[in-house]
C-alpha cells in the first residue's frame, strides 16, 4: 500500500467531505480515504497495482474541486 497527501482546492463543506469520500473510496484499490476541511487535504491509502494517483486525481477534480500541486 502507498499513501499520498494532497492538496485539494474548494471544499468548503461536510457535503464537500462526503463528495470526495465516496467518489475515491469507490475506486478499486482504496484502502482509505481521509479529508481534512479545514487544511483542504485528502489522504488516499491505495494499492497502486490497482489504483492510480491520476485516476485518484481525476476523481475529485470530477467532483468539482481542484487539486493544487
Amino acid at each position: 500500500m502507498e499513501k499520498t497527501i494532497l492538496k485539494v482546492d474548494g471544499m468548503s463543506c461536510e457535503h464537500c467531505v462526503k463528495a470526495v469520500n465516496n467518489a475515491v473510496g469507490a475506486l478499486p484499490g482504496i484502502e482509505t480515504v481521509s479529508v481534512e476541511l479545514s487544511e483542504g487535504l485528502v489522504e488516499v491509502t491505495y494499492n497502486p497495482e490497482i489504483a492510480s494517483i491520476d485516476k485518484i486525481k481525476f476523481e475529485i477534480e470530477d467532483q468539482g474541486y481542484d487539486i493544487v500541486d
